[in-house]
């Protein structure tokens, strides 16, 4: 790993150094034919596009910046969820700033590998690579850009200081058709695949997955469709066979993932220091939490949600759940971080495992008053190498991996109400390895048969969230549903202060959960009646305001250019 990814990131912090001075100047035709000499010096500047920045999730677990309702961070809200999203919001404007600054990068690229010095000292088939590679990451910026705000600026060429001051946005159904043109150019000229010994660079797979991923969330589900067919189609991607071990930081270079910027402890590309998905007992904060809605949102190994399963006991909530249930959140009573987990109030004590003592329980609000608020805490990627080094973590940083291929196939497939086995085969690989069974031993596992479109969306729904929690793509399937004002319009809950915690809920052996929450056609639990009981406490209500559907422009932006146009509302 460490051979494959040093050039990458040795480049990436090269860049990093002159960061300042790239983004000021750019880079004028002598400079750029200066720099673009030889191959190699072509390969460093391509690598700067692979910079972690540019690739940041729309949350990532360790900050406060929670925009959708898979978690929360004690009771404060994003902006995104208290309806205050503002043209200052700093996180949409280093979003707006990371993606044009990548983009700067892959245009001056562009130029100077079209240029007459670089053509006649690089080879055609080399150059057509180095091109693909550089029209793909302009392609992936702007698709992300047109995803948040909507109509963008587009150039896809270096443009001066001064035209910057004037540019305008361009429609958004023209970027649109500029990204696939950049997509299609790139996944014709990009090999399938590099030597195992070779730095990770993007293929014909990385393409059209984030093609297909693009054209899903504008709702293209034709070309949506095609591309993520292609993509399954040139059998370089497969399901790792166990859900859990995928996302801990000693898994490098899974057949699943197909694309990901690496991290490294030792050239420092690290994630952390890490402390608020670290329990309190292991000496972090337990500050950021699975909300109750993705806890619920997990079916039954019956294959149904718990309010239709009679497999469901609100007294033990972990048992007969997808494993994918105990894979993201730490089950009550078990080993986590060398302690037994246990967040009931009259637990004072548990378990430190190394010992086998009782210690002092720090993940219990009777004990610790900010312990989790709802009693869960995550577990999806966390072992106990995350206590070592300081805390710093190198997990990759995962962009795409083959289950989102399969589950994008399927949904788009639903949408053209085109449902055949092929849409049930995908859905049924990603549901089978949860179980780590094999997809056609249909006995093993609860195999999905419904061809239905309105019951089979619901099911695609579901298993998206139960399959992708904490990866950063929740965020963009309620916006592109359609439903962030109904989910980001609830109330966050948890469990009431620990006095009367023990008098009305553990005390009347309601313990974990005074009741079961029904689940609607999207598969949101709906806990309104379970708050009529004055069993679960209200920590923070949300409140989502419609206009942030699409994000705005930053500040900065309309202030100085006059033809620069703010989205609607803001």
């Amino acid at each position: 790993m460490k051979t494959k990814i040093f050039g990458v990131v040795m480049s990436i912090l090269l860049f990093a150094s002159c960061q300042n001075t790239l983004d000021l100047y750019p880079l004028a035709e002598p400079s750029a034919e200066k720099w673009y000499s030889n191959e190699t010096e072509i390969q460093l500047a391509l690598n700067d596009l692979y910079r972690i920045d540019w690739w940041q999730w729309d949350e990532d677990g360790v900050n406060v910046n929670y925009l959708s309702d898979d978690g929360f961070y004690r009771q404060a809200l994003s902006p995104v969820k208290s309806g205050t999203v503002t043209s200052q919001w700093s996180f949409s404007t280093d979003y707006w700033r990371n993606g044009y600054k990548s983009i700067a990068r892959a245009n001056r690229a562009i130029a100077a590998l079209n240029s007459a010095t670089t053509k006649a000292k690089v080879s055609q088939a080399k150059l057509d690579i180095y091109l693909a590679e550089a029209r793909f990451h302009r392609a992936a910026q702007f698709a992300k850009l047109v995803n948040k705000f909507g109509d963008v600026v587009y150039s896809d060429e270096v443009i001066s200081i001064e035209d910057a001051y004037t540019k305008g946005r361009t429609d958004k159904k023209t970027v649109i058709s500029k990204i696939y043109e950049d997509f299609d150019f790139a996944t014709k000229n990009l090999p399938t695949s590099y030597p195992i010994s070779a730095v990770k660079r993007v293929t014909k797979g990385v393409a059209l997955a984030l093609k297909a991923r693009f054209a899903l969330y504008e709702k293209d589900y034709r070309v949506a469709a095609e591309a993520a067919k292609a993509c399954m189609d040139l059998n370089q991607y497969s399901l790792h066979p166990d859900f859990a071990n995928l996302f801990l930081q000693s898994t490098k270079n899974s057949k699943e993932i197909v694309f990901s910027i690496p991290r490294s402890l030792e050239l420092k590309i690290t994630l952390g220091p890490t402390s608020d998905k670290i329990t309190r007992n292991s000496g972090g904060f337990a500050a950021t939490n699975p909300t109750w809605d993705l806890f619920c949102s997990y079916l039954c190994t019956d294959g149904k949600t718990i309010d239709k399963s009679s497999l469901y006991d609100p007294r033990n909530p972990f048992k007969n759940r997808d494993p994918r249930c105990t894979a993201t959140i730490v089950e009550f009573g078990q080993p986590h971080l060398g302690f037994i987990y246990d967040p009931n109030p009259y637990t004072l004590q548990v378990t430190r495992i190394s010992t086998n003592t009782k210690v002092t329980n720090n993940d219990n609000r009777v004990n610790a008053q900010f312990a989790s608020f709802n009693g869960l805490v995550w577990k999806k990627g966390i072992d106990d190498s995350w206590l070592t080094n300081g805390r710093l973590i190198e997990p990759e940083q995962v962009v795409i991996r083959y289950a989102d291929i399969l589950l994008m196939y399927a949904e788009a497939k639903i949408e053209l109400n085109e449902i055949d086995n092929t849409v049930l085969d995908a859905m049924n690989a990603v549901r089978a390895r949860a179980y780590k069974a094999i997809p056609t031993e249909t006995s093993t596992y609860p195999a999905i048969t419904e061809k239905n479109q309105i019951s089979l969306r619901k099911i695609l729904r579901i298993e998206r969230r139960m399959e992708f929690a904490m990866e950063g793509l929740r965020y963009m399937d309620i916006i592109r549903w359609k439903i962030a004002e109904k989910v980001l319009n609830q109330p966050i809950y948890g469990l009431l202060d620990p006095v009367d915690l023990k008098a009305k809920v553990v005390d009347k052996n309601l313990w974990f959960f005074a009741g079961t929450p029904t689940i609607d056609e999207n598969g949101i639990p709906d806990f309104t009646e379970m708050s009529k009981t004055g069993l679960i406490k209200n920590l923070v209500p949300t409140s989502w305001n419609n206009r942030q559907y699409l994000w705005p422009i930053p500040t900065a932006e309309i202030q100085i250019n006059s033809n620069m146009k703010q989205n609607e509302g803001y």
